[in-house]
């Protein structure tokens, strides 16, 4: 899925990057990292695999851009409900709930970055790959921070319990996370359907750290 921010049409040559993350993404969920190869994702796409070297130079690059994606899809989804009306409480189950709905959607990019770097010691990574590791890490660390920010809020308005900040925001996203592993859509869930579904898992999961 290829999100463009600034609401600008995009290129082709964009056009053919997402469709390759796309693929990938689902490729990396049935068969893992290790096992997945560029014909997979080039059969995917109904295309060679010259066309996936064309924008890309090797598997671990292609897995790393899925991983970007993945995480600025998420961000873009979610972080508007970061913000505006409502307690604390009130916009972190807004935000959990936005979360899950996206998750459920793009199964093959959350389970991608969810199987976390592939055996890749960081010494050995090529300087664009390393780079690119630098701005998965921060991606990463401001949707935590985003989390913990409304989670403090919430603490401050009595609408969340007190408690370890750090933790309770980690604990709330591997919990959210968590869904990936035994979540699978059926043919015909239309989005209302996820959307409830996602529903109740946030009541199951924000009821923990209401503070009631």
């Amino acid at each position: 899925m290829t999100v463009d921010t600034f609401g600008v049409d995009a290129t082709a040559h964009d056009r053919a990057r997402g469709e390759i993350l796309d693929a990938a993404a689902e490729v990396f969920q049935l068969r893992g990292f290790d096992r997945a190869t560029i014909d997979d994702i080039a059969d995917e796409i109904g295309a060679t695999k010259g066309r996936v070297y064309y924008y890309y130079r090797s598997k671990f690059d292609i897995y790393l851009a899925v991983y970007e994606e993945g995480m600025k899809i998420v961000r873009q989804v979610v972080e508007p409900f970061s913000v505006g009306a409502g307690t604390g409480a009130e916009r972190l189950a807004a935000m959990s709930e936005a979360h899950l709905v996206n998750l459920m959607q793009n199964l093959g990019y959350h389970n991608a970055i969810h199987q976390g770097v592939p055996g890749q010691r960081f010494a050995a990574l090529k300087e664009r790959q390393r780079e690119v590791l630098e701005t998965i890490n921060g991606l990463r660390e401001e949707y935590e921070t985003m989390y913990r920010q409304v989670l403090e809020d919430g603490i401050a308005d009595a609408s969340i319990r007190d408690g370890d900040r750090r933790m309770m925001t980690r604990v709330l996203l591997s919990s959210l996370n968590s869904t990936a592993m035994w979540f699978r859509p059926r043919d015909g869930q239309d989005e209302a359907e996820i959307r409830a579904l996602a529903r109740g898992i946030v009541s199951q999961v924000i009821g923990g750290i209401e503070n009631r």
